[in-house]
């Protein structure tokens, strides 16, 4: 045993380590997660007692200013690369994945409006969903299933993941991403809209204000 661990002993009894091993405990469990962990995931991980919030602000204090930072992605914890550096990834990125027109515009329907079942997105959409469009969504882990609506018939609803919000960078669903971020992420054409009003270009002008 060395002498970390032999200091997280005492008596025969364990005891809580120092906040500054807590912090170097975290950033560990962090690391080698694939995926955002909350407090309580990160809690899991860590012996009994300890202060699993105050080790991730000492962390995200440490952390900034550095080529990565801690962030909060909804209600888990991450390491990203620091956003003014994120150019430097750009060879990273082997493939692109584009969403069609009615994808993105149900995309934005169910970020702003969830919970939202399937027929409320059509109402707003005011076309049908084809059976492929929320299943992409759901596929590529941007939008999950969400409690059964209490009215008649109990329709399922949808909302966005955690692995939207982390795509985009933020921290919850208040903090939507625009059309810029958007068509950045290769998920809109450049090509402008057509100059005619036709009902998939008001759907699209609508989702980009939302936007």
């Amino acid at each position: 045993m060395n002498e970390t661990a032999r200091g997280f002993f005492a008596d025969g009894a364990f005891a809580v380590p120092p906040l500054s091993e807590q912090e170097r405990m975290v950033e560990a469990v962090l690391f080698a997660s694939r995926a955002p962990l909350d407090a309580r995931e990160i809690a899991e991980r860590l012996p009994q007692g300890c202060d699993v919030p105050e080790a991730l602000a000492a962390l995200r204090r440490r952390y900034e200013g550095r080529g990565v930072a801690l962030v909060r992605v909804a209600e888990g914890w991450a390491f990203r690369t620091a956003a003014d550096l994120g150019f430097l990834m750009s060879r990273e990125v082997v493939e692109t994945r584009k969403l069609s027109r009615a994808a993105i515009e149900t995309l934005a329907i169910i970020a702003y409006h969830q919970p939202v079942t399937r027929a409320e997105i059509e109402e707003i959409r005011g076309v049908s969903i084809s059976a492929g469009t929320i299943d992409q969504l759901m596929e590529m882990g941007w939008v999950k299933l969400g409690r059964r609506r209490m009215t008649p018939g109990r329709p399922m609803t949808f909302v966005v993941t955690q692995g939207f919000l982390d795509h985009f960078g933020l921290e919850s669903d208040r903090d939507l991403p625009g059309v810029a971020e958007l068509r950045a992420a290769g998920l809109l054409d450049n090509r402008p809209a057509p100059g005619a009003a036709t009902p998939q270009a008001e759907a699209e002008e609508e989702a980009g204000e939302l936007f």
